[in-house]
């Protein structure tokens, strides 16, 4: 018996979100899918970690975003867009590897 074509759905474990996501209907949601929202509490200290993981992100975002032509999408193919933005990734790493030696 065959099932759907195409490779499996990834389901992530947990979304990490800051405090503007605080709120019983974004986590509802997230549960509603099956997986567990880390979600900051407004007007709790901060200190619980989760700047940490939603840090990387946002860096990686930060240096991707040196490349104009990912910055601004000119590609209306979203295969050219996908190649260009591996083609950047690669760049990076590189570049970051090359910096450690």
């Amino acid at each position: 018996m065959r099932g759907l074509v195409g490779r499996p759905r990834f389901r992530p474990e947990a979304v990490v979100c800051d405090r503007g996501y605080d709120h019983d209907s974004h986590r509802r949601l997230v549960r509603e899918r099956g997986v567990r929202p880390v979600i900051a509490r407004r007007k709790t200290e901060h200190g619980s970690g989760l700047g940490r993981v939603r840090w990387v992100v946002e860096r990686t975002f930060a240096w991707l975003h040196h490349f104009k032509r990912l910055l601004v999408r000119y590609d209306r193919r979203a295969e050219i867009h996908e190649a260009f933005l591996a083609l950047g990734c690669c760049l990076v790493c590189f570049r970051r590897l090359e910096r450690s030696f």
